[in-house]
């Protein structure tokens, strides 16, 4: 959701948003260098934050929706170019008289060292030169629908501690279906419960600070998919520790017991994850699964305990809440939310979602 965001940064911690400062177009203290812009002379209420790294051919699409934004308020355009070899940077420099022409003040910044920092530096780094009151989150591959900045900014004011989302529209069309269809039509309820945004730590620490999420449900924002994006970048079991990490902290370490629903591999995976502690919490697991049912128990082999642990294994409607489900939504048919419906629990209290 992270693409998708428009954010307060005021109260958030230094690990998670840099510190704002004056931005002088000179050398920033990472030694890269400045270009262009510094403060902007009148007060900014929205900086656009884009991170770039060899994005050469999508810049000229993503900046045309900038200039196309009906926000009347004011805006700012923060770059950090992270190393690119593609001529992003004069790219986007070619675009500062039509920015300016439109209202919107520009900063950029960056370095042309031989590796590039990552694209949480980059970002980081174009949230510390930017002056405005609010963040807009935007990747140099995606493209902004006309209403998205003063729509999400309207939700700010009534959201003022919250992280703002939007709906996308993926592109190519029909690429990863489920995950767009999920974050498109989960409650805003779910947000909180279910949300897994690319930025895992700011996004947890903002929750744990307790801040909230809301979504926009309208579509604005053209969010593409490609081998070349960043969120390919990172590793699936960094993005698994993470988020194990999350779940043990705000939820699992305040339960005396639970049991986790999904006896295959995700289930068990999460339950050696779990801290020694939180390991002797799980109660059962709970399943579908006839054959693992039958089995009656599964049992924990890389555990230095003698006797290893035995976890039982029962049917779903033999188990008993609070649950962690690890079971993929929008993949049966609608059978397994059908039994989750059929037990009338309530999500956030008495199960999450973890898959």
């Amino acid at each position: 959701m992270s693409t998708c965001s428009l954010e307060h940064p005021n109260g958030q911690k230094a690990e998670s948003l840099p510190a704002k400062r004056l931005c002088k177009g000179e050398c920033a203290q990472d030694g890269s260098v400045g270009g262009g812009g510094g403060k902007a002379s009148r007060a900014v209420e929205v900086s656009i934050v884009i991170p770039v790294h060899n994005a050469s051919c999508w810049l000229d699409e993503c900046l045309q929706g900038i200039v196309d934004q009906d926000y009347t308020g004011s805006m700012e355009l923060s770059v950090y170019d992270d190393a690119s070899t593609d001529g992003s940077r004069a790219i986007v420099e070619g675009w500062r008289e039509r920015l300016e022409r439109r209202g919107v003040s520009m900063v950029i910044s960056g370095h042309d060292s031989a590796q590039p920092r990552g694209v949480g530096h980059a970002k980081n780094q174009a949230v510390s030169q930017s002056s405005g009151k609010y963040l807009c989150f935007q990747d140099a591959d995606d493209v902004m629908m006309p209403q998205r900045i003063h729509l999400q900014y309207e939700a700010c004011l009534f959201n003022s501690t919250s992280l703002i989302g939007c709906q996308v529209r993926r592109d190519p069309e029909g690429s990863t279906e489920r995950y767009t269809r999920w974050i498109n039509n989960i409650s805003q309820d779910q947000l909180s419960t279910q949300g897994v945004p690319e930025d895992l730590l700011w996004f947890y620490q903002s929750v744990g600070q307790g801040g909230g999420v809301v979504r926009v449900d309208q579509c604005l924002l053209v969010y593409r998919y490609h081998q070349q994006a960043a969120t390919h970048s990172v590793l699936e079991e960094t993005i698994w520790n993470l988020r194990v990490a999350f779940l043990q902290e705000r939820v699992i370490n305040q339960w005396e017991s639970f049991t986790i629903w999904n006896a295959g591999k995700q289930g068990r995976k999460l339950y050696r994850c779990l801290s020694s502690s939180n390991q002797k919490k799980v109660r059962a697991f709970c399943d579908v699964d006839e054959n693992k049912i039958k089995k009656g128990f599964y049992t924990y082999e890389e555990s230095k305990e003698r006797p290893k642990p035995q976890i039982p294994v029962l049917h779903y409607r033999d188990a008993s809440p609070p649950y962690i489900i690890c079971v993929k939504l929008d993949m049966t048919g609608g059978v397994f939310e059908e039994n989750l419906k059929s037990l009338h629990l309530e999500e956030g209290v008495d199960y999450y979602h973890f898959n």
